[in-house]
């Protein structure tokens, strides 16, 4: 399992027996999730971009801002913070993961505590777990992390934390839904209908755990090559996703599109909405609109993206 304290409660199960009530994430003011109900639509650089975009974007010009891998078999913000191969997290007094920080952003992953070779690399190590022990370890990365980092009772909690969820509707999601107050979801899909069918089912299982859907954002929407002005539906049409939406009665946050950086910047440790070429322009752009408009739904006033640059 996890580091933890003794001296704290054992995580909970929620069971048909009765309702377990849903609590805070210690120190942190807002929690904002970023899932699909399928894998491979890029939703972890989405939530990377997100929390960046988040911070840079705040209603009173900076906040401070995390970012929570429960992807628990295969988690990518490791890879995507540039936080690989390094030391595992340092624990506080009481035995709370102390996050690790890069770009800004307090971080926070099972890749940061899976057992390293001889070498110094976890990259060949695999999580295999049965649903118990998954759900006990979402637990403790839920609730026993001090985002206050370092500093510990002197530091300040985070104004917003992203959560980037596995893909689907399993045990992680649920854990979440049924003992966490989340203040929105973001729902990312791509354009083709065997996306957008688990997406809605994504959309169904929030629902039911009576967490507020922000909206749902299209990535890979088009492809830029570069050289020329024209957006390239390579995925096909727009429109099956902009009906999807409508029948929902979801806003459309934006739509991302499908540019090289992006690719490049993930393998590097260098998301590409920190670069400054044109097509880390197209991103930024995309992803401000998309954190004025978060920050707005989770009750933080921000005004909407204008002559200001990020």
């Amino acid at each position: 399992g996890l580091p933890r304290s003794g001296s704290r409660p054992p995580p909970q199960i929620p069971t048909r027996g009765g309702p377990i009530v849903k609590r805070s994430i210690p120190h942190v003011k807002k929690v904002i999730v970023v899932a699909s109900g399928k894998g491979g639509v890029g939703k972890s650089t989405v939530a990377v971009h997100l929390a960046l975009s988040l911070a840079l974007n705040a209603p009173s010009g900076t906040a401070r801002v995390g970012i929570l891998d429960l992807d628990i078999f295969g988690p990518s913000i490791p890879k995507l913070m540039g936080l690989e191969n390094i030391e595992e997290p340092e624990l506080t007094e009481n035995g709370s993961l102390i996050p690790l920080v890069n770009h800004g952003l307090q971080c926070m992953s099972m890749g940061f505590l899976l057992p390293r070779s001889p070498g110094g690399s976890n990259a060949d190590t695999a999580v295999v777990w049965r649903g118990l022990m998954v759900q006990k370890a979402v637990q403790q990365l839920l609730f026993d992390v001090d985002w206050r980092g370092r500093e510990g009772d002197k530091g300040h909690p985070l104004d917003a934390l992203v959560i980037d969820m596995p893909p689907g509707t399993g045990d992680v999601a649920l854990t979440l839904g049924q003992l966490v107050k989340v203040d929105g979801a973001v729902i990312v899909s791509t354009p083709q209908d065997v996306a957008l069918v688990d997406a809605r089912k994504g959309v169904s299982m929030f629902r039911k755990v009576s967490v507020p859907i922000l909206g749902v954002l299209l990535n890979m929407s088009y492809f830029s090559c570069g050289s020329c002005n024209t957006p390239h539906h390579i995925f096909g049409p727009l429109t099956p996703f902009h009906n999807t939406a409508e029948e929902l009665s979801l806003r459309v946050l934006g739509e991302l599109p499908l540019v090289a950086a992006v690719s490049s910047g993930g393998d590097a440790g260098m998301p590409a909405i920190l670069g400054s070429d044109h097509q880390a322009a197209e991103v930024k752009q995309v992803m401000k609109a998309v954190a004025c408009t978060v920050w707005s739904g989770v009750g933080q006033h921000v005004a909407q993206p204008g002559a200001a640059s990020m």
